[in-house]
């Protein structure tokens, strides 16, 4: 919803997939679905992908016993191929904690792009938990207004300083 919500604010092409359709019969066309759902991404640019029921084809990697695992596997691989885990860079940020505050009482002194501009890397994901974080923080102080106190609480819990640079980060 998340996903669907940042596409239409952004005017971005949604092109929603439910993982268990990349799981095929035939050896190869799961991992060619992949490719034809980023080539679609790629023509209708800007585009975001959400793919739906994404555990029909998260196993575990050593968990593959038969040929269909290993397909599975194939899937898998193919999809950090395409690039599918470039996330988020300065605009889209914006975006994301625009639209995840959108209900949200901001006081006037919150600066949204102050979050935005820190070099830590981060996910939409991990910006819906810094912006519901900061919320919660705010209601457990009996306040209806969110201050920036409760998105630095929010940041520090959500962001954690990696050990290590993943690749899907650049």
């Amino acid at each position: 919803m998340l996903a669907k919500a940042v596409a239409n604010h952004t005017t971005a092409a949604f092109i929603r997939v439910v993982g268990s359709e990349f799981v095929q019969k035939y050896l190869g066309e799961g991992p060619r679905m992949v490719r034809d759902v980023f080539r679609l991404a790629k023509e209708n640019a800007p585009a975001i992908i959400f793919i739906d029921e994404v555990d029909a084809i998260a196993t575990a990697r050593f968990d593959a016993q038969t040929g269909a695992d290993r397909e599975v596997q194939r899937i898998l691989m193919e999809l950090l191929n395409q690039n599918a885990f470039t996330w988020l860079r300065f605009g889209g940020k914006l975006i994301t904690f625009e639209v995840c505050t959108a209900k949200m009482n901001l006081s006037d002194e919150v600066d949204l792009e102050d979050y935005v501009s820190r070099p830590d890397k981060i996910s939409a994901a991990e910006i819906a938990a810094i912006c519901q974080e900061a919320g919660m923080h705010a209601v457990r102080k009996n306040r209806y207004l969110i201050l920036p106190k409760d998105f630095e609480k929010g940041y520090r819990t959500n962001v954690k300083k990696p050990d290590t640079d993943f690749d899907f980060y650049k």
